[in-house]
């Protein structure tokens, strides 16, 4: 027998949305440095990446550890369950 699921249509609460908001400086440098790893994948097919290039990705990966340890830091804790 086949049960049907109905859809589920939950929306962020306040909170997750504070933690999101705590955390987007981190997810920020993450895409930076995905953006930077996808640009010296397309420089091998145009001659290589350029010393621009790699610095662009040395300075995206130094943005993330200082985001990361931002947030280590601060850690976001949920007013409703520290109460």
């Amino acid at each position: 027998m086949r049960h049907h699921l109905a859809p589920v249509a939950v929306e962020p609460t306040a909170a997750d949305l504070a933690a999101i908001d705590v955390e987007w400086p981190l997810i920020a440098a993450e895409l930076d440095v995905l953006d930077a790893e996808i640009t010296l994948l397309y420089a091998e097919d145009h001659g290589g990446p350029s010393p621009l290039d790699w610095r662009r990705l040395r300075r995206a990966e130094a943005r993330v550890i200082r985001a990361a340890a931002e947030v280590a830091a601060h850690p976001y804790t949920d007013p409703v369950r520290v109460a």
